[in-house]
């Protein structure tokens, strides 16, 4: 019998790399967005679409329709994508009825490891280097707080989804490169965001730790370096390689989430001090990640191997995978390229070392047949693509009109 389930969050690549993997594995998949088309919802592998409510705006009546499409559709999984999505099951779990399974954490390992604040103790505890931070619970502390920790720094609030049962919100990173700068940024934060957290910046490139948990024994583990971003300062990735994991991260990651007992699917996130060598954690994505194609690609196939420990079955765990595989989201990567173009490394606030604007280009052009993946095209699944570019050409042409026609 196929089994059937459901992945939200149509409008990501990271549905769509789910989509995808789990078609063709064989699932029955189900794809659920806020609009009748999306980017996941228009390939070949969503066997039907749901139109169903933000999960942000009301997390409640979210798994309300996603707990009645659930029956409807007879699904026996359902994949959240999203920490908005993932929040929203996690508050209010005991309104789905449906029979199927929600491959998530336990809301207690999530919410230990989405605390930024907590992240801190638990990274320390785990034996891993986190940045010089100071805790700022209002907007005057945030600027005493930069102060002590030195410019420039980065303002993180303790969580990336805020909020309470009625709405959540996303909440994103920003960076301060002096006084009256940190003061303005302090203020643009919804009270919710805080605590903030003030951190010194870490120069170097970015690494992701990927593991697979299952009751306390890793399945896999992949690990990716970041080579380009967007945006610039810091972003999704939009162009990675895919590494072995390091062996000063694989154990210590491991300890991180057995200390609060994961079990599923997590992104550990680190910086790679260019002037050390050293590792800073960043963050922790509890959830299957942006650049998911690269390890599916590399031979880990998390949506697959995630779907089957849940439905019970037993997994060979996952000993190697091709390391130097690279993957392009390329409107990402286009978006990246136009602002370095278009701006100097000063305007964008990158720090010294920056690769030349030509240095840029001639990497972007750039292209191994045996070594170089695009994130969204496949010649047997072209219509994600096309919508994809439909979508950038539409928010292009926007952002030009608003530069080039008088204002009103």
């Amino acid at each position: 019998m196929t089994p059937r389930i459901i992945v939200t969050d149509g409008h990501t690549r990271t549905a769509l790399a789910a989509v995808r993997a789990l078609g063709r594995a064989g699932f029955h998949v189900s794809v659920t967005g806020t609009k009748e088309t999306s980017l996941a919802g228009s390939s070949r592998y969503a066997r039907t679409t749901a139109v169903l409510p933000p999960a942000d705006a009301d997390p409640h009546q979210f798994v309300v329709s996603l707990d009645s499409f659930a029956r409807s559709s007879a699904a026996e999984l359902i994949l959240p994508v999203t920490d908005g999505a993932i929040s929203a099951i996690l508050r209010h779990r005991e309104t789905l009825t449906a029979s199927a399974a929600v491959i998530a954490p336990s809301r207690a390992a999530y919410d230990a490891l989405s605390d930024k604040a907590e992240l801190i103790q638990l990274g320390r505890a785990a034996g891993l280097s986190v940045p010089r931070t100071v805790i700022a619970a209002t907007p005057a502390d945030v600027v005493a707080a930069g102060d002590l920790v030195g410019y420039p720094c980065v303002i993180k609030p303790h969580r990336s989804v805020v909020g309470d049962r009625v709405s959540m919100r996303q909440v994103t990173v920003s960076y301060a490169f002096d006084r009256p700068q940190i003061e303005r940024v302090a203020l643009r934060y919804h009270h919710t965001a805080y605590p903030l957290l003030i951190q010194e910046r870490i120069v170097g490139p970015g690494e992701g730790v990927f593991m697979l948990v299952d009751h306390g024994t890793i399945v896999c583990a992949f690990a990716h370096r970041r080579i380009r971003e967007f945006p610039v300062t810091g972003g999704a990735s939009t162009y990675r390689e895919s590494i072995a994991v390091p062996s000063d991260l694989r154990e210590a990651c491991g300890r991180l989430l057995a200390s609060v007992g994961w079990s599923g699917a997590a992104m550990v996130e680190f910086k790679r001090s260019q002037a050390t060598g050293e590792p800073y954690l960043m963050e922790v994505n509890g959830r299957l990640w942006g650049s998911l194609k690269l390890a599916i690609d590399s031979g880990v196939n998390f949506p697959v191997l995630l779907a089957r420990l849940s439905m019970g079955e037993s997994v060979k765990p996952v000993e190697s995978y091709r390391t130097g595989l690279r993957c392009r989201w390329f409107w990402g990567d286009v978006n990246h390229l136009i602002d370095r173009l278009l701006s100097s490394p000063s305007e964008l606030g990158l720090p010294p070392g920056t690769p030349s604007r030509l240095s840029l280009l001639r990497d972007f052009l750039t292209w191994h047949p045996t070594r170089d993946r695009l994130e969204i095209m496949a010649i047997n699944d072209p219509a994600p693509w096309l919508y994809e570019t439909r979508e950038w050409l539409s928010s292009a042409g926007a952002t030009v009109r608003r530069r080039l026609l008088p204002r009103s």
